[in-house]
């Protein structure tokens, strides 16, 4: 089969005689009605497509995205709430540890204090017990150097008295010791 010639009048000014378009089909003026039709066409197949399928589809994604911040921001205020209390827990708890520290610590120092008192007490007690036996050992002592004190005496007036030449009897040399020790 033989392909025939467009004819001229058939195929516009846009067409040569081959079928070919001549220059850019979109511009030419004959055209312009049937690709304008066909724009609407496609415009509104495209709209309800958009309108029937995406749209509602990219409009339940945003809502369910909206709905996720909304919970997602609930939540982390709610988390800040809780966060708050636990530190003002942490707070009170950590007043009420010092407050016990202090007292335990008061109470420590206030056992130790009475140990020390009852300590000294104690030692104070040894110490006069102590003061008080050397007091008699040195009341001993005193009373055995004043009586060795007074037979040296006695012994070295007799010897004195002697040595002069005369005789003294033992009651005169012993009433002058004795008064001469009394002051």
């Amino acid at each position: 089969m033989a392909v025939e010639p467009i004819q001229e009048e058939m195929a516009g000014v846009c067409v040569d005689a081959h079928g070919s378009a001549i220059g850019m089909p979109q511009l030419c003026g004959e055209w312009i009605p049937n690709q304008i039709f066909w724009l609407i066409i496609a415009l509104v197949v495209i709209f309800f497509v958009l309108s029937r399928i995406a749209l509602p589809r990219i409009a339940s994604v945003l809502a369910e995205r909206q709905g996720t911040i909304t919970n997602d921001i609930s939540a982390a205020e709610e988390l800040k709430r809780q966060a708050k209390d636990a530190e003002a827990a942490y707070e009170k708890a950590l007043a009420d540890a010092r407050t016990e520290a202090q007292a335990i610590a008061q109470k420590t120092r206030d056992e130790i204090k009475a140990k020390l008192d009852a300590a000294t007490v104690e030692a104070d007690a040894k110490i006069a017990e102590k003061s008080a036996e050397s007091e008699k050992v040195l009341a001993g002592i005193r009373a055995s150097a004043v009586e060795s004190v007074e037979a040296v005496a006695k012994e070295t007036a007799e010897a004195i008295v002697a040595a002069l030449g005369t005789s003294a009897d033992q009651a005169a040399i012993d009433a002058a010791v004795a008064n001469r020790m009394k002051g």
